[in-house]
């Protein structure tokens, strides 16, 4: 098969899917070009080493790329951020069918926008597309300030509608998501649960760096790490409470608690003032790291934190980083409710806390404190053994080429078998553990999924 991958974000830029799921499918015999922007995420600037230009040729592990201009922007701008939204699909739509060739199938990694392009030149090559939602639209907007009520919110709902009957298949990466989908219309049959992975190559267990432990202040300490993109939709307001309370009961100074925030976001001034003013020592901030380091870091964490806001479109959706931190055998600390908790319950890889509670987010990191290591390292353990059984970039990209060759060979969408998730028999790997108690319906979240 000839397949077109279109994506906002690529290597160098911490999203691994894109450029694993184009190598592998060239691995397996097909021929892949990947149509992608000049790298900018998650600071929103051209990364060094590369300049903006009409269009520029690359080629990553044998994988051929088109980057074509962008406004690079990862801000909480309503209107800068539309632009950057727009832009990469302008460009594509304008000079993509000039410079790439023939398709059998175009693949759309998350961004809705990008689907005006596929959709356009799947007319022009006659090729269905396949589209992979990371991001719930229209309800991502409301992180930007934009209520349900909004002309735009409605206008955005009615463009995403229109782009998800033309899609030839969706892929998403919880079965919240599929729910959600159905919810608006779209026949279920057409959705395809396939999670997504880490990059195996870099994910994975490796053992501590001592000098870099001590370099970054990491030594000697019981270290609850975030590591990701630091934004609204994260809520990490309420880990530096947690901080404050566990700073109060003495649980920090030498051998004591310290969490550790590794990245860059909108949000990261803010908890910075948090720290300063509020003089929590047990809190460290280090810069965001590439990807190729991230293993070293994760060896240095006693835990593994995921914080989520409490909010509806949040209960639905798994980020990126629990896959990177199953894959690296760590405990992790879930701070969320809905499918990714649910997720970590069912590896046994961990502890759930409830989103925005600051207590209780502080007595489980309190419970993992006093557990013994032992314990720790079972639950990192299973943790990874999940992984490796359910969530390899091998198993995720063996169900895209059979969904390929699917949509390929058949453009009818009613042609589509429904796919339920987890097993080939449907079932999800968690309907036999306890569930989660029913959420608050409040709050807005967006951008769940990164590093």
């Amino acid at each position: 098969m000839r397949v077109l991958v279109l994506t906002p974000y690529y290597w160098p830029e911490p999203m691994p899917l894109p450029h694993e799921l184009a190598r592998g499918m060239m691995e397996r015999g097909h021929e892949v070009l990947v149509i992608t922007g000049f790298p900018n995420y998650p600071r929103g600037a051209i990364y060094e080493g590369y300049r903006q230009r009409p269009w520029q040729w690359d080629e990553v592990e044998g994988v051929k790329a088109l980057r074509l201009p962008l406004i690079p922007d990862h801000s909480l701008s309503a209107l800068r951020r539309s632009a950057y939204y727009m832009s990469l699909p302008l460009a594509a739509s304008v000079l993509g069918p000039l410079l790439s060739g023939p398709a059998d199938v175009i693949f759309v990694f998350d961004l809705i926008t990008m689907c005006i392009p596929a959709w356009f030149m799947g007319l022009m090559r006659g090729a269905p597309f396949v589209y992979n939602l990371q991001d719930m639209f229209p309800e991502s907007l409301e992180a930007l300030g934009i209520s349900r009520g909004h002309m735009l919110y409605r206008a955005v709902g009615g463009f995403c509608g229109f782009l998800y009957k033309k899609a030839a298949a969706i892929s998403v990466i919880s079965p919240g998501f599929k729910k959600n989908l159905a919810g608006k219309g779209v026949p279920e049959e057409k959705v395809h649960v396939i999670y997504s992975w880490a990059d195996e190559r870099i994910y994975r267990p490796v053992g501590r760096d001592e000098r870099l432990a001590r370099e970054t202040g990491l030594g000697g300490r019981f270290n609850v790490m975030y590591a990701g993109n630091i934004g609204a939709a994260q809520g990490l307001w309420s880990v530096m409470e947690a901080a404050r309370m566990l700073r109060a009961k003495g649980a920090s100074g030498t051998g004591g608690i310290q969490f550790v925030f590794v990245g860059e976001g909108s949000g990261k001034p803010a908890l910075e003032r948090m720290a300063r003013e509020g003089g929590l020592g047990n809190v460290r901030f280090i810069p965001g790291q590439p990807a190729s380091r991230m293993a070293d870091f994760f060896a240095l964490a006693d835990v593994l934190l995921v914080s989520l806001m409490d909010a509806p479109l949040c209960e639905i959706t798994i980020p990126l980083k629990t896959h990177s931190y199953l894959a690296c055998g760590k405990p992790v600390l879930m701070a969320a409710r809905g499918d990714a908790a649910e997720f970590v319950s069912a590896a046994q890889a961990g502890l759930v806390a409830r989103p925005g509670d600051a207590a209780d987010l502080a007595a489980k990191v309190m419970e993992l404190f006093l557990m013994p290591a032992q314990k720790r390292k079972e639950m990192g353990q299973l943790g990874r053994d999940f992984y490796l059984k359910n969530l390899t970039a091998a198993a995720g990209i063996e169900r895209y080429e059979r969904l390929f060759r699917q949509v390929a060979e058949d453009r009818l969408t009613g042609g589509l078998q429904a796919d339920g998730g987890f097993l080939s028999s449907g079932r999800r790997p968690y309907e036999k553990n306890e569930k989660i108690g029913a959420p608050e319906r409040t709050g807005k979240c967006s951008g769940t999924r990164r590093y």
